[in-house]
């Protein structure tokens, strides 16, 4: 014990006089040395897709994006799909995305999450999508390889998705803290090799519901805080699906309306309930990315049919998102990223099927009132 203690203390010594923040786990992380954040379009515009296994399908689906006037899109690069085995790399499907992203003059923001199953800490067939993997280190270490891989390419990195959901953090209680030290980790890996690149932390899930299977959005960002989360993203990622209510929809007026859901969350402008916390920590310079939001017209999944609007109602609340969002939100709003474009093999049964603006029918486009109306709209 007393050889740790001094080797530790040695350790530390040098780390301060060569000029090394110094980290213990449980504690808030230090500032990092700043690096420059650009801001972006406000609002900016953007859509969901799924590029990643057709690339007849994903050259149809960008041109599409880009015709609506459309300037990012967003892309899963699951960690499971690239690093295949530890230190092995199947770059084909990534390099491709890249690439036609860039063939169709667009931006991508590609999300940062899955474990593979070579450091996964829970067992399959539980409902879990994602988990932290056993090893920190191994993450960071590809959050590093593919900045440096698609340095000047790739617009923006989110790191993980709804870290406030067990579901979504390897079956375990989520953990604000424990996913501020993974955007830590990930922000520094990237910035390290691509400091113009944008770092989004996640996604958050609005919910009101609590430990051991979720956390409230609200409370997770405040733990985020407290830990120390501030130093280590260029923007706050949200997401923030709009259910029943029309996107003007205040908080208040969703929250006393059973109809609507009865909480706040429950509504699009929930958006400015975690804008409040960012002013709250003297966050206010930075920009919101909306990472996920749309309606659903889905009425044959329990959990999703009770907030179903139809094709027409979702088409005309997309556009008034947006519209909403530039009347109000400018300068903080940063991308706004709209659901979705589908992957190819969604049918009825899949509750992501109803969030679309097209359906997944390939070689033919056919369109739903959403893509009609986004690709009309005033940008």
């Amino acid at each position: 014990m007393k050889v740790n203690k001094a080797r530790a203390f040695v350790v530390a010594l040098i780390m301060i006089l060569t000029g090394c923040a110094v980290f213990t786990p449980g504690t808030a992380a230090p500032p990092p040395t700043p690096y420059p954040r650009s801001r972006v379009a406000s609002p900016d515009y953007g859509l969901e897709a799924y590029l990643w296994w057709k690339p007849e399908i994903a050259t149809r689906d960008l041109g599409l994006i880009r015709d609506a006037g459309f300037s990012w899109v967003k892309q899963t690069f699951a960690w499971r799909d690239i690093e295949t085995d530890k230190d092995h790399f199947d770059w084909s499907h990534a390099d491709e995305t890249v690439m036609l992203a860039e063939h169709f003059g667009l931006k991508l923001l590609i999300r940062l999450d899955r474990d593979p199953w070579w450091d996964r800490t829970y067992a399959d067939g539980k409902g879990i999508a994602s988990g932290p993997p056993k090893d920190l280190g191994h993450f960071t270490h590809f959050c590093s390889v593919i900045a440096e891989r698609y340095k000047g390419r790739v617009g923006a990195y989110q790191v993980w998705n709804e870290p406030n959901l067990s579901r979504e953090w390897g079956g375990n209680p989520p953990d604000p803290a424990q996913y501020t030290e993974m955007l830590r980790q990930c922000y520094l890996a990237i910035k390290a090799v691509d400091s113009s690149a944008l770092v989004i932390s996640a996604g958050l899930a609005p919910t009101g519901n609590g430990p051991p299977d979720a956390m409230p959005h609200v409370e997770f960002l405040q733990g985020m805080y407290a830990a120390g989360a501030a130093s280590y993203f260029d923007l706050l990622g949200v997401n923030a699906p709009g259910f029943k209510a029309a996107p003007e929809t205040s908080p208040s007026d969703v929250a006393a309306n059973p109809v609507l859901g009865g909480q706040r969350f429950f509504a699009f402008r929930g958006v400015e309930d975690m804008r409040a916390i960012m002013v709250q920590h003297g966050d206010s310079d930075k920009q919101v990315a909306i990472l996920e939001f749309g309606w659903t017209s889905d009425t044959i999944h329990k959990d999703y049919a009770w907030f179903a609007v139809d094709e027409t109602t979702k088409a005309d609340y997309l556009v008034r998102a947006y519209q909403y969002a530039k009347l109000h939100w400018q300068p903080w709003i940063g991308p706004m990223i709209a659901l979705s474009l589908p992957q190819y093999d969604w049918t009825a049964d899949n509750e992501q099927y109803w969030w679309s603006i097209i359906d997944p029918a390939y070689p033919r486009t056919v369109t739903r009132p959403a893509y009609v109306a986004l690709k009309k709209m005033t940008k």
